[in-house]
């Protein structure tokens, strides 16, 4: 996993984010924790299993369905599955270890609450 630093992306509320599997981290964030890299390292699963276009192109329609729902996009964000997935066992170090493919899809059904 290739991290690099940038002064202005992601955004403010955001401390990095996976693009292609290169994540990306606001230089006045500091280090990511191995959390945080797990967390990452989960989204980079979920991308060559999506092929990554599809992943891309299904995270935004689930965000803009979400947006709708919540109409809020932060809270859009938090109920995206895949979102859902990393979220749920970043704190796990072993997860991918023992994740079987398309683990996501559990997360459809569940709702944040």
């Amino acid at each position: 996993m290739k991290i690099i630093r940038s002064r202005n992306f992601p955004p403010k509320n955001f401390s990095a984010i996976n693009l292609f599997g290169l994540i990306i981290v606001r230089e006045d964030y500091g280090e990511l924790s191995d959390v945080e890299k797990n967390h990452e390292r989960i989204h980079t699963r979920q991308m060559l299993e999506m092929f990554i276009i599809l992943f891309y192109l299904l995270y935004v329609i689930e965000w803009l369905i979400k947006l709708v729902k919540y109409k809020n996009s932060h809270e859009a964000y938090k109920n995206i599955s895949y979102e859902r997935e990393a979220y749920s066992n970043m704190y796990n170090l072993d997860y991918l270890k023992r994740r079987k493919p398309y683990s996501f899809i559990h997360y459809y059904r569940k709702e944040k609450i």
